[in-house]
């Protein structure tokens, strides 16, 4: 995967959430890894000179950049539909970023993951110091990794929460991925989408403020066929996949 410009994957996922035939995304990458980073020549040209007359004026155009970055991470993580990322091989600084704002983490057995930034001089500021301690449980691992820019492959990447599966090659995971995709994609879109929605809000959030916002959210999403036709389904023991949910 080389990483897409800014616009680029900003655009994509904004059409993605508008688009109704869409119900779930898989993200992965084509070549020998997933990615290698950042690419370092543009990162020179937009961050290590910054226009502007004096310091207050390069630091704001600095911080838009930055900004301008982070929406790129950030915009997968706002879409409603649920991303799968699929990484085989390197996922080296931004692809780290990237698979963090994701909603479910696969990999190879090759895969290796590293928070590279330090080794570059400066500190990860697109997303992975904020979201890798929300996925990865013990706080000790997410700075041991991110201050010592270490490799961490499949296996730990697995039993510290990083990635839910391990497959053994890319095309067992890419199988593996549409096959997940699939099950996700015959459910209610309402369902799925609301389930994406509220399980971010109260990851940032307390379980009284999250749960007042879930209230608040079914009020209105209740109201709907799918709850009936899905019960229905159930009953008659059919599976998801042979009922029609309306687009959304």
């Amino acid at each position: 995967l080389l990483l897409f410009s800014c616009s680029e994957m900003v655009d994509c996922f904004n059409e993605i959430a508008m688009n109704s035939d869409c119900r779930v995304v898989v993200l992965s990458g084509a070549g020998k890894l997933f990615t290698a980073g950042i690419d370092l020549v543009d990162m020179a040209s937009d961050v290590l000179s910054p226009e502007g007359d004096d310091t207050a004026r390069i630091s704001w155009n600095l911080r838009k950049t930055i900004a301008k970055y982070q929406e790129t991470f950030t915009v997968i993580e706002r879409c409603p539909k649920p991303v799968v990322v699929a990484i085989h091989g390197a996922c080296i600084g931004g692809g780290v970023d990237l698979m963090t704002a994701c909603d479910i983490r696969l990999c190879t057995q090759d895969a290796w993951f590293q928070v590279k930034e330090v080794d570059i001089g400066l500190a990860a500021d697109v997303g992975t110091l904020q979201r890798l301690p929300k996925v990865i449980g013990s706080r000790s691992l997410v700075n041991e990794l991110a201050l010592t820019a270490r490799k961490m492959f499949a296996d730990e990447a697995k039993s510290s929460g990083l990635v839910s599966r391990v497959f053994a090659d890319k095309e067992a995971m890419m199988a593996g991925a549409l096959e997940m995709a699939g099950q996700i994609a015959a459910r209610s879109p309402v369902a799925v989408q609301g389930t994406k929605i509220n399980l971010i809000y109260s990851r940032d959030h307390s379980v009284t403020d999250g749960l007042d916002y879930m209230a608040t959210w079914n009020m209105s999403m209740l109201q709907t066929q799918d709850v009936m036709k899905s019960a229905q389904a159930a009953m008659e023991k059919k599976s998801p996949k042979s009922i029609v949910f309306s687009k959304l």
